[in-house]
């Protein structure tokens, strides 16, 4: 089981910031017994028991670095939560999965980083849809939440903004 204190969590309309408990206990591996409420499971584990699982909103899915998001597809619009894994800087595979659960798959609740996340990677984590972000526990989590105002606009598209900036400069 893995639980860090705190969590920053991004309004997606207005862009508000709020730092909250966190609630959300992560299983590494789940037993035949009942799911017990505001637990994240392994993708492997919610899909073998996703018909037991599918529309709780209490229970969400963590995904691995090496997880499809494809294995979930349309599914993903019946989760309320879904915690990306990054095991470390260096590994950039759940920005992928993150803007594939966003864009391809519909995924409109709660997307959460969580694993080496700090306040460098939080404005990128962001515009590839994240809205919510289990800082390090070796970090302190309000200096974090400044990250995700590094830049105040960007000129790529991004999940949060699908028009480039000269498209949006034109309208």
């Amino acid at each position: 089981m893995v639980k860090t204190p705190h969590v920053i969590k991004l309004d997606r309309q207005t862009g508000e910031i709020e730092v909250t408990a966190n609630h959300w206990l992560r299983l590494a591996e789940a037993s035949d017994d009942p799911v017990p409420a505001h637990s994240l499971l392994p993708l492997a584990e919610w899909l073998e028991r996703k018909d037991e699982l599918i529309g709780r909103d209490d229970v969400g899915i963590w995904f691995k670095p090496d997880d499809e998001p494809e294995t979930l597809g349309a599914d993903a619009a019946n989760v309320a939560i879904i915690a990306v894994e990054f095991p470390a800087f260096t590994d950039g595979r759940g920005f992928s999965i993150g803007r594939l659960l966003r864009e391809r798959y519909g995924f409109a609740g709660e997307l959460r980083a969580v694993g080496d996340v700090f306040k460098d990677t939080l404005l990128y984590l962001r515009r590839c849809g994240f809205d919510a972000f289990e800082v390090r526990a070796d970090k302190d989590v309000h200096e974090a939440a400044k990250g995700l105002h590094d830049f105040s606009d960007a000129y790529q598209t991004s999940a949060e903004q699908p028009l480039p900036l000269f498209r949006r400069r034109s309208a």
